[in-house]
């Protein structure tokens, strides 16, 4: 059950960084935010980073074998690395509406789905 909660929150955790990291792009684009020194920029995006830490640090915690979870260090970081891409471009595909996926990213993908497929074999 611990490892269903890790990726629920990293999942989770991957919208509201994707939103701190891009959103204020798409303020600009909606000329929300043009007129807003850097700074104001920044301290947005780490007010929604926050939620994302609060997401991320026990998601990591229970999803980590020595705290009783099912995955190593490893394991967890290919599987942040594949939600993050994956919630990525959903949300780039519905709310940057010029972004488009081409051929080359889904190989990108199918390549990071290998990735973790090889980071769960045993050695």
């Amino acid at each position: 059950m611990n490892g269903i909660w890790t990726i629920i929150m990293l999942i989770f955790s991957n919208v509201f960084m994707t939103f701190a990291w891009y959103g204020h792009l798409k303020l600009a684009e909606m000329k929300i935010s043009t007129g807003w020194p850097l700074i104001c920029v920044i301290l947005f995006s780490w007010g929604i980073a926050f939620f994302e830490y609060c997401l991320t640090v026990p998601a990591n915690r229970i999803g980590f074998q020595d705290n009783g979870g099912p995955f190593n260090l490893l394991q967890l970081k290919v599987i942040q690395e594949v939600i993050s891409l994956t919630v990525f471009s959903i949300i780039v595909l519905f709310v940057f509406k010029g972004q488009t996926i081409h051929w080359n990213h889904l190989a990108a993908f199918a390549c990071l789905i290998l990735a973790v497929f090889f980071v769960f074999l045993k050695p």
